[in-house]
């Protein structure tokens, strides 16, 4: 069978390892990182915490997400086997059953993730929906008929009009005030990875949003799941043992120095192995690299060949990073995921140990954690205003971790304490210069969903004939930048791969986005709108199969 090398080791660049390896394929996976695997997936752990024999305490990238609308992730993680599980890593997710907004003058929105089976979740439920939120019925009905909109509009008009407009615009927000913006127009996305409201596209953000709504309102879905120990744990390490097993050859502390293009197609790819250069020959290259360093490897060979990988340049990043606090009080919030409505951070969280089954956390650090809020911090250009009034990405450590710690309490009042604090864990992602003084780099942005950036994003099979993408910034039908969505980029570069050869083996599952029956009839209406205004030149999807 042929030989596969793959660049990068997150989870698309697994993933296409996963489904090349389990049809024959010989293949070989190098990663920049010197310890996990994973990529922006991985959990890591503060060196040095552990005393007396513990482990050190578990740190994370960012807190993991799996919507009920994932179904590419959750197919692969099926297959990765984990003892004791009749369906693998996939019995490692477990349900969430409320989410939270919290506001510092306002009492907090809880509601249910998932929909009611029982009389208390009806109730429970109805109470949430008529909890005041300071924004008035207008806007609530306003923002809901917007919604409606979105889910009748056909592919064309998402791809072609909403994907160029702004959510903020979409949603009118400018005009309808300060609270209907920060609940609304802001504090509703910001779970979504890297949503910016002002300046991401209504197609991102809109389909996203529908599609948990849609899992809300669907009986038996899980709407939010997490995982139930540390993502390394419960997940990469069974993955990566299962890879190994089946011979992949997986090389850490792996940089890509050049693609070497002889005639129109790869000839090798150049990569400095731990401190070894050497020229990697495959039959078949495939990048699961960030955007932002493939698009310091491409070189005018390699876009003489393939003119599209040009747009790649053209992608734009932001931070989404995350910090974690240990506490010697477990403090549960809710059942699921907050949002910190009026943190001038954008900041989420949620309370791990809940969910955690088996896990006895003072097994680690001190032996006196017995909980973890772990937080992600969405916004680093907005200045803070509890202690600190700088923006994050002018912060040292320290001062991060002081001003995000104060945001939460002004938030959750006397249920979070001074006193609870042991320790924390920021992401080392974010590095810093030899002072500390402030931050020199993000050394992992996530790409973020700008208007008309669907145009930008390249397919997973390119011009150069054995060169495959398999990134989250492949255009899929996942339309964001999360696991979902590198894992479907996996995908797509292993049926390219399976195209090329020939081969008779099955093709990797894609699954489009599901809509309930009730819109189809609008969405048929809105396409043959489309087609009277439009005609051929804008009559098909962007994303195609």
């Amino acid at each position: 069978m042929p030989k596969v090398a793959v660049f990068g080791g997150g989870v698309g660049g697994l993933t296409t390892a996963h489904e090349l390896v389990d049809r024959g394929f010989e293949v070989e996976v190098f990663d920049l990182k010197t310890q996990y695997w994973g990529g922006k997936a991985r959990s890591d752990t503060k060196k040095g915490s552990g005393t007396d024999g513990r482990a050190d305490l578990p740190g994370e990238h960012g807190f993991r997400f799996f919507p009920g609308f994932y179904k590419h992730l959750p197919d692969t993680m099926s297959r990765i086997p984990f003892a004791g599980n009749t369906n693998g890593v996939l019995d490692n997710l477990v349900a969430t059953s409320e989410f939270a907004l919290y506001r510092e003058n306002f009492p907090p929105f809880i509601a249910p993730v998932n929909f009611p089976t029982t009389i208390d979740g009806w109730r429970e439920a109805l109470k949430a929906l008529f909890t005041p939120l300071g924004i008035g019925k207008d806007n609530v009905e306003f923002f809901v008929g917007q919604l409606l909109k979105l889910a009748g509009s056909c592919q064309q008009r998402l791809d072609y009009e909403y994907d160029g407009r702004p959510w903020w615009d979409y949603v009118d927000a400018e005009a309808r005030g300060v609270e209907y913006q920060r609940v609304l127009a802001q504090g509703l996305t910001r779970s979504l990875v890297a949503v910016q409201a002002k300046i991401s596209s209504t197609r991102t953000v809109g389909t996203m949003f529908l599609q948990l709504l849609y899992n809300m309102l669907t009986p038996f879905v899980q709407t939010d799941r997490v995982l139930n120990g540390p993502t390394n744990d419960q997940w990469l390490n069974p993955w990566t043992a299962y890879l190994t097993g089946k011979g992949v050859q997986l090389n850490l502390n792996s940089t890509v120095l050049s693609f070497n293009m002889s005639g129109a197609a790869l000839g090798s790819v150049t990569v400095n192995v731990n401190g070894v250069v050497r020229d990697v020959i495959a039959d078949y290259y495939v990048s699961a690299v960030p955007a932002e360093k493939m698009a310091a490897l491409l070189t005018p060979p390699m876009l003489t060949a393939a003119p599209e990988l040009a747009k790649i340049k053209q992608l734009q990043t932001a931070w989404m990073n995350g910090i974690q606090f240990f506490l010697n009080t477990d403090v549960p919030v809710v059942h699921g995921h907050v949002v910190y409505v009026d943190s001038k951070w954008a900041v989420t969280s949620i309370s791990q140990h809940q969910f955690w089954n088996g896990v006895q956390l003072s097994n680690y650090g001190n032996g006196k954690v017995q909980g973890i809020l772990s937080v992600d911090i969405s916004d680093w250009t907005t200045k803070g205003d509890q202690v600190i009034f700088k923006a994050a990405e002018d912060c040292t450590r320290d001062e991060i971790k002081t001003e995000c710690w104060a945001q939460i309490k002004a938030h959750l009042g006397d249920i979070l304490q001074n006193s609870y604090l042991v320790d924390w864990y920021l992401d080392p992602d974010i590095v810093y210069g030899n002072l500390a003084a402030t931050r020199d780099a993000n050394k992992e942005p996530l790409l973020i969903n700008k208007i008309n950036s669907l145009q930008l994003r390249p397919a997973a099979k390119t011009q150069i004939p054995n060169l495959m993408l398999a990134s989250d910034y492949v255009n899929t039908y996942t339309n964001l930048a999360c696991m979902e969505g590198a894992n479907e980029a996996g995908r797509r570069a292993v049926n390219a791969i399976l195209d090329a050869v020939g081969s008779n083996d099955p093709q990797c599952r894609l699954w489009p986005y599901e809509t309930p029956w009730v819109f189809k009839p609008f969405q048929d209406a809105d396409w043959l709108l489309w087609e009277l205004s439009h005609g051929a030149a804008q009559s098909h999807p962007v994303v195609t199969s």
